[in-house]
């Protein structure tokens, strides 16, 4: 053996139990989940309805905002980027993921916004809670947090979506905020039915539904378009940054609604160091309204 492969193989034995060292860490830590339906339940209203004449008209277009703030890290920046860039400023709805309750709380109070916000589970990387939110200058109600199957591979930690009724003037709207596992935290099946039981839930009245957020997925759109919904990010370029790539994980769905024809319907803005996902917004009015 040469002298090279003596000098080499160290480093790489090295490596290899650094990585091993922390998969172990992940997959051993005791991961607290919140299975309750009911909660952990976070909710609060800052809107100023005064702001809001004008903006139910069916002639103003509905922004619906999606934003993974990673870990709720940086919420100085992701407020910024959400009060200055054109795509994302005053939403009608906002879909936040990767939220812990302060984050959101700040976000509403700063925005001047509703919000209700249902953790999943404590992160065993980012050491509190996680989960997802949805944010509105409308009135919200009918809030409900919907615990998915499947624990995640690893880290052993379950979903939960949040999702709200918005009721923009004389407008129903069933609002849902999801975030899935990571890829390769579950097997494809597992991820469908996932986003199965989300459809279902959303169906339960004849309400327009928006769902929003990171799937960790581009296929999970088939299992959309089967149940009805229109694919408003299709052509976007890709939102979650990884080994060195941008990947089409954040989506907006929709059902009862339809992309706006006045402009672009849809798009994305960088994070600006904010997240390791770019914010992803689109336009939508009624249906038979424009």
């Amino acid at each position: 053996m040469s002298a090279g492969t003596h000098a080499t193989s160290p480093r790489w034995a090295s490596r290899l139990l650094a990585i091993a060292t922390a998969l172990c860490a992940l997959s051993c830590a005791t991961t607290h989940n919140y299975l309750d339906p009911a909660g952990p339940r976070y909710e609060g209203g800052f809107a100023d309805a005064a702001s809001l004449e004008g903006r139910g008209s069916t002639d103003a277009p509905i922004r619906v905002v999606t934003f993974n703030i990673e870990f709720a890290r940086e919420i100085d920046l992701a407020l910024a980027l959400l009060r200055h860039s054109a795509g994302l400023r005053d939403p009608d709805i906002l879909l936040l993921q990767e939220m812990d309750a302060p984050g959101v709380e700040r976000i509403a109070r700063e925005l001047r916004l509703n919000y209700v916000y249902f953790p999943s589970t404590v992160h065993p990387m980012a050491h509190h809670d996680f989960g997802t939110a949805v944010l509105s200058p409308w009135p919200l109600d009918e809030a409900r947090k919907l615990v998915l199957p499947y624990a995640a591979f690893g880290t052993r930690a379950r979903r939960a979506a949040t999702s709200a009724v918005v009721h923009r003037g004389s407008l129903r709207i069933r609002a849902v905020a999801v975030h899935l596992p990571a890829p390769g935290a579950m097997r494809d099946e597992e991820r469908a039915e996932q986003v199965r039981l989300i459809i279902d839930d959303a169906s339960r009245t004849g309400d327009a539904v928006v769902v929003g957020g990171d799937f960790n997925s581009r296929a999970v759109a088939r299992v959309f378009k089967a149940g009805g919904f229109l694919w408003l990010t299709d052509r976007l370029p890709g939102t979650s940054r990884g080994m060195g790539h941008w990947w089409s994980y954040d989506h907006v769905f929709a059902r009862g609604l339809t992309a706006a024809g006045d402009g672009p319907a849809a798009g994305v803005v960088d994070p600006a160091g904010a997240s390791d996902h770019r914010a992803v917004w689109v336009r939508l009015f009624p249906q038979n309204a424009k």
